[in-house]
């Protein structure tokens, strides 16, 4: 039996095309700032998978992930699920941070601050 690929594995990839087409406004607002290497000339990607999940922003350079939280993901299940998540990609050697949506929308300079203090060397 061949083994799947840690990363983009082939079977999320329909799902991972549709959310990349239809990311929420404040994934939308820091892709902005992102994309094509604009900040700190680090290359992310967006609805990247790991596993058998889907992550909000990916840097491979940095084995960085940085998940987004609307309101969805202010209730008890939701909060397991992804304590979940992060210590599966913890396990693995990947940091984790997370912001709430208001809070890339309010100060994205703070946001964009504590990427950069997460990457190996600043």
């Amino acid at each position: 039996m061949k083994r799947s690929p840690l990363h983009t594995r082939k079977e999320l990839a329909v799902f991972r095309k549709e959310l990349r087409s239809h990311l929420t406004p404040a994934e939308a607002f820091l892709w902005k700032q992102l994309k094509a290497r604009k900040f700190q000339s680090k290359r992310f990607t967006k609805q990247h998978s790991i596993g058998n999940y889907i992550v909000d922003f990916y840097c491979a350079s940095e084995k960085l992930i940085i998940e987004l939280d609307g309101d969805g993901h202010q209730n008890p299940n939701a909060e397991e699920y992804d304590a979940k998540r992060t210590c599966y990609f913890e396990r693995m050697g990947y940091k984790v941070i997370r912001f709430e949506n208001k809070m890339v929308f309010e100060n994205v300079s703070a946001v964009l601050m504590e990427i950069k203090e997460n990457f190996s060397a600043n």
